[in-house]
């Protein structure tokens, strides 16, 4: 079901998996492995509609067992339709930010320079993703943002500021150690090596000894 008033955004996920069709571990195995309190933003757009809705359902039925919160990166209205728990606006349509938040739907936004962070602010996001922090498989050969740029678009945002591009733990921590703020972190490629060495650790402990 769909929330019918966001959370503050003190109460946001902190942690969130981006979705990327490159991923070879899989959205729902990833999913389940998510600590509880996590959040997934699901993109996979080059899917078809009938497949895109089935994976998101899957991962709502996960989400509910495991307290994650998942948000659609698409329209307002699908996003509700679908029953994800918030919408991740692209900019290009930031003016749908009125209709989600009509919906009562969580609303999170991309950054990557001031104009968007003033868009991002204008639109009443709950959270914004700020990248690339750190190169990336993602965007190979992107320019990267320094600390201070990172931390003066979270401020500009007036959102929770979640740092995306090339994340990890450690990097996570390194940045609330030395920013005034208190920010969130997305990955891909983290929580995929984080399952990949799991699978690992289980293959050697079922080797007989």
């Amino acid at each position: 079901m769909v929330r019918r008033h966001p959370p503050p955004r003190s109460t946001l996920p902190k942690a969130w998996l981006f979705s990327d069709e490159r991923l070879t571990a899989g959205m729902a195995a990833l999913a389940a492995s998510l600590p509880p309190g996590s959040g997934i933003v699901l993109r996979h757009d080059a899917l078809a509609p009938g497949v895109r809705w089935r994976l998101l359902r899957h991962l709502v039925r996960t989400a509910r067992a495991r307290r994650l919160v998942v948000l659609l990166a698409d329209t307002p209205d699908v996003a509700r339709r679908w029953g994800a728990d918030g919408v991740h606006l692209r900019q290009q349509i930031a003016t749908c930010a009125t209709q989600a938040h009509r919906l009562g739907l969580i609303v999170t936004m991309p950054v990557h320079d001031e104009g968007e962070a003033r868009r991002a602010r204008r639109a009443g996001a709950h959270a914004v993703f700020i990248s690339p922090l750190h190169p990336t498989r993602s965007h190979p050969g992107a320019p990267t943002l320094s600390r201070a740029a990172w931390l003066a678009l979270a401020r500009l945002s007036g959102a929770q500021a979640v740092a995306l591009g090339g994340m990890t733990p450690a990097r996570a921590s390194a940045l609330r150690r030395r920013g005034a703020i208190n920010p969130g972190w997305a990955a891909i490629d983290a929580w995929e090596e984080k399952a990949a060495n799991r699978r690992k650790r289980q293959k050697r402990n079922a080797v007989p000894t």
